[in-house]
């Protein structure tokens, strides 16, 4: 019976992956080589440059971009990769200290703390040491997800916080440090990190069957926390929400009353670097708003204030999704003559690809500047038009008009959710809510064109997408089509004026979008309504108008708008959300008339 895969890959042979995605680094960098049969990315040899001592790292493959990517200069000189979550052999390891990396003034080798990394990577070290190299190998162990209890002889597994190891001693590297000082600014910077990873689910490896090593899945609305970078278990799980979560991530990093997890005081007098990590799958979106609750909690809890901020994609568990924070305790290098500190090793140029921090020094430097946001407060001189409405009649119908559509909302959203994208009914509510706001809570002025200006100030702030910027330019054109029919005295508003100036206003927004009747948007129920109250200057017959108009758009194929691209069955039943809403909102109107 054939294995059944996991379907939710593009290239499912494991070998063939790993292979094909080391290939692609030197089209990416010119500066790279690939020992293809070794699975290494190294560096390619410059005969004039300076020699200074090399770098060597690696583990299994699916963390990238640790480690291949993170080869080029200022950090690392090779990366030896092992198939997905396991290390490479002791041959790959010494056939890349021996024939790989410059070995004039030595070479560092920095692992992470996994059984089988330290076993091969230490007998490719102790080969090349027997053969009479200079070679040095820095453990690094920085996850506190499990504590010493559980964790016993093994230690500390080695995570993200890895990342700022390798490139702060690359950097001093670099520099022209020895060998020597560039294993103690290794080590000196592994002390002082802290990491720990949370995730919402196991990932699947290519290649596997389902449910083959991941044991015990997350359930829903639970997470994993300390969950390692091989789908190893972590401490807990939970339910929390994102703040709850990360309340819990930082106690587990810096609480000193919690003796099976305090391996790092850090206080508030200390300056930090924090690194929060994408473990492949969580949007960009979401790591950004995940940055923001950690720096707020750091803050607002510990009286910590990073000096260094990296967030990103820095090492993975292939498509995990999760995140990892690790924070690191700024401390002296000793390295005397060079006079470095970590925070000018870290800033240091790179040119690796997987290193996403091009944040300068100097720039970093700005945020200490003290000084608050300058405030600009805009004042648009709004022209009245002289012509006067009724100010509480205006409210009364433009209320109906607004109430019917906030109450259409869910239908207009599940026509969207057929045909678009789903967000028509939440905008156009938005937009709604806004406008009620408005005439609830502010006087409404009796000129007609300023009214409509603060109406139209509302839709450009509270309403977004296409529609949003649609009723915009319509309700500008709109105000512009009264001003066109100002008095040089006051004069009461009336329908053949409004209806004047919409149809001007028909005619501008021609200019920005292509869309007529017939076309399934939201013109089939504006050009109708328009065009009965021009030739009736009934408002009721117009709505009425507009509702057919929104009608007829069932089963009509559309020509324009997300609704073209959108495969799937169903559109033929429902309007089109545009149109409909818009319908709604004008009866409204006309009942209150």
């Amino acid at each position: 019976m054939k294995a059944c895969l996991e379907p939710k890959h593009f290239l499912h042979d494991p070998t063939h992956l790993v292979h094909t995605a080391l290939s692609s680094l030197p089209l990416l960098n010119p500066s790279l080589l690939l020992d293809s049969a070794n699975k290494t990315i190294y560096l390619r040899p410059l005969p004039a440059s300076p020699a200074t001592v090399s770098l060597l790292s690696g583990g299994g493959s699916g963390h990238e971009p640790s480690f291949s990517s993170f080869v080029g200069q200022g950090l690392l000189t090779a990366a030896v990769a092992g198939t997905i979550f396991a290390s490479p052999s002791a041959a790959q390891v010494r056939h890349a200290l021996l024939h790989r990396v410059p070995r004039e003034k030595g070479v560092l080798v920095v692992v992470m703390n996994y059984t089988g990394d330290v076993l091969n990577f230490g007998m490719g070290v102790e080969k090349a040491r027997a053969l009479g190299l200079q070679v040095e190998m820095v453990v690094v162990g920085d996850d506190v997800g499990v504590g010493r209890g559980q964790g016993g002889k093994v230690g500390r597994r080695g995570i993200a916080g890895t990342c700022l190891v390798l490139k702060i001693a690359a950097a001093a590297a670099e520099k022209g440090g020895s060998l020597e000082e560039v294993r103690r600014v290794a080590e000196t910077v592994a002390a002082n990190l802290v990491s720990i990873g949370a995730s919402l689910a196991h990932v699947h490896v290519p290649g596997r069957e389902k449910g083959e090593g991941d044991e015990d899945g997350v359930a829903e609305g639970e997470v994993e926390v300390g969950m390692g970078i091989h789908n190893e278990p972590g401490s807990e799980r939970k339910t929390a929400d994102l703040v709850a979560l990360v309340q819990t991530m930082l106690k587990h990093l810096l609480d000193q009353s919690d003796e099976d997890r305090a391996f790092l005081n850090i206080s508030g007098e200390d300056e930090t670097v924090l690194l929060v990590n994408n473990l492949g799958g969580v949007s960009v979106l979401e790591m950004s708003g995940i940055v923001a609750v950690v720096l707020g909690q750091l803050e607002g809890d510990w009286n910590i204030k990073p000096v260094r901020i990296l967030a990103g994609t820095f090492m993975t568990s292939l498509n995990g999704m999760g995140f990892s924070i690790s924070l690191l305790k700024i401390a002296d290098l000793g390295l005397g003559g060079l006079g470095l500190s970590m925070l000018e090793l870290l800033d240091a140029p790179a040119e690796a690809l997987g290193w996403s921090a091009p944040v300068s020094t100097s720039t970093w430097k700005r945020r200490e500047e003290t000084g608050k946001e300058e405030q600009i407060t805009m004042t648009e001189e709004a022209k009245p038009s002289n012509l006067q409405l009724d100010s509480e009649f205006a409210k009364r119908i433009l209320n109906a008009g607004l109430q019917r559509l906030i109450k259409a909302e869910p239908e207009v959203t599940r026509y969207d959710t057929v045909v678009g994208d789903g967000d028509c009914g939440t905008g156009l509510k938005r937009g709604a809510e806004a406008i009620a706001t408005l005439l609830e809570n502010k006087q409404v002025p009796g000129d007609a064109a300023i009214f409509l200006d603060r109406i139209t100030q509302e839709v450009e702030s509270h309403m977004d997408g296409t529609s949003g910027a649609l009723y915009a330019i319509f309700l500008n054109a709109l105000a512009y089509g009264l001003r066109t029919q100002s008095s040089s005295s006051p004069i009461p508003v009336t329908i053949q004026t409004w209806s004047k100036a919409l149809q001007s206003s028909l005619e501008s927004l021609s200019k920005y979008t292509p869309a007529k009747p017939g076309d399934r948007t939201l013109m089939d129920a504006l050009h109708p309504f328009i065009e009965t109250l021009s030739k009736t200057s009934d408002i009721k017959s117009a709505a009425e108008s507009a509702a057919e108009g929104a009608q007829k758009t069932k089963g009509m194929r559309a020509k324009l708008g997300r609704t073209v691209y959108v495969g799937g069955e169903g559109w033929q039943e429902v309007p089109d959300p545009g149109a409909y809403g818009l319908s709604e909102f004008l009866l409204g109107l006309s009942e209150a008339f």
